[in-house]
């Protein structure tokens, strides 16, 4: 056997930065709503560009975190459920799975930049549209999570599937970065995604973070002062 890079770093960051952004965002909402509706609010804005730095790495990173790797063909489902796929990275039930859930959280992240309490917060877009359009997007924001939370589960599952039916240890890679292959495979190692892909994508993330904050909306107006009338 042999050791080669699968997983690169940016890639296990992203994906270990967004289990704990998930959890974070449920414990600051279920746990103490009226105080934690800021950091809930500062960790959704963290989301957005942990999603966009994923969607840009996905062209520019290194070979098994780029999309067309791993996108799942219906040829390639096939040959998964015949049993006759054998290559590295994201299998192709694991590529919908991604997608799928790259799909729920930037659609759930998105959702709550419109949304209001109708108390002391509102999303940081909620200028953008009607009072009416917000609170079906806060109605769609607060079901999604429960399908979030469903998904992230049977992830979780998938993984525990592998681990003690399939004796495939999925988490290892995702932490070391590395896989183990038999010297006669063909399985080759991950290139690309330096230094110059790596400033592109955080730029690329840290717009959608600063567009997705508001910051570019126009203060209002300053309410006209009242001309006061002699009492004469």
């Amino acid at each position: 056997m042999k050791k080669i890079k699968l997983w690169d770093l940016p890639t296990r960051l992203f994906h270990w930065l967004l289990v704990a952004s998930i959890a974070a965002l449920f414990i600051t909402i279920k746990v103490d709503m009226d105080n934690g509706i800021g950091w809930h609010a500062k960790i959704g804005l963290f989301v957005v560009g942990l999603i966009a730095f994923r969607l840009a790495w996905g062209f520019i990173g290194s070979t098994y975190a780029r999309f067309f790797q791993f996108f799942p063909t219906p040829s390639k489902i096939i040959a998964y459920l015949k049993g006759e796929w054998h290559e590295l990275g994201h299998n192709p039930l694991g590529a919908l799975s991604v997608f799928a859930l790259l799909a729920l959280t930037a659609a759930q992240a998105g959702l709550g930049l419109f949304t209001s309490d109708d108390i002391s917060f509102q999303g940081p877009l909620y200028g953008l549209i009607d009072g009416e359009l917000a609170l079906t997007f806060t109605g769609w924001h607060r079901w999604l999570a429960y399908g979030l939370l469903a998904f992230v589960g049977l992830h979780v599952a998938s993984i525990l599937f592998y681990k003690l039916v399939k004796k495939h240890n999925m988490v290892i890679p995702m932490l070391t970065g590395k896989t183990e292959v038999a010297d006669n495979e063909a399985g080759k190692a991950a290139k690309g995604g330096g230094g110059v892909a790596l400033i592109i994508a955080l730029v690329i993330a840290i717009l959608a973070v600063w567009g997705a904050s508001g910051a570019w909306i126009p203060a209002p107006p300053p309410p006209a002062a009242e001309i006061q009338t002699p009492a004469w």
